[in-house]
């Protein structure tokens, strides 16, 4: 079918960035400036962002009671959830459960809906 196109055959949304938790964002960042280089923005005490050129960015989320990972296996495998930026979320959480995922119990905020992929890593979907 030359010249038809389906809106839901496309990606539900793109990559709006890697969140890590951690005991202290701003430690964590830090660190990671000095590995890969970006400029940290440390305006908020519980969440830090590392931008670098082209937009791209990582983040670091405080946890409470954080433990590191006992990777690879063991009782804490890794620790990171990806957030997908999307323009409506009502149609995204549409698409995204017919793609598999579970919506989380615990939705801790309304700009964002937390679900778990099909094997149960958790990925957030954000209002852009």
């Amino acid at each position: 079918m030359t010249g038809t196109t389906n809106p839901d055959s496309g990606p539900v949304g793109t990559l709006g960035t890697v969140a890590f938790d951690c005991p202290d964002p701003r430690a964590l960042g830090e660190f990671y400036a000095q590995v890969l280089g970006g400029k940290l923005d440390t305006s908020e005490d519980d969440w830090v962002e590392l931008h670098f050129e082209g937009g791209n960015h990582l983040s670091f989320q405080q946890a409470e009671d954080w433990a590191p990972p006992t990777w690879p296996g063991g009782e804490r495998p890794q620790q990171a959830h990806i957030d997908v930026e999307v323009t409506d979320l009502d149609a995204a959480e549409e698409r995204v459960l017919a793609l598999g995922a579970r919506k989380a119990e615990h939705q801790p905020g309304t700009t964002f809906r937390v679900f778990l992929d099909p094997v149960g890593h958790p990925f957030c979907l954000c209002a852009c």
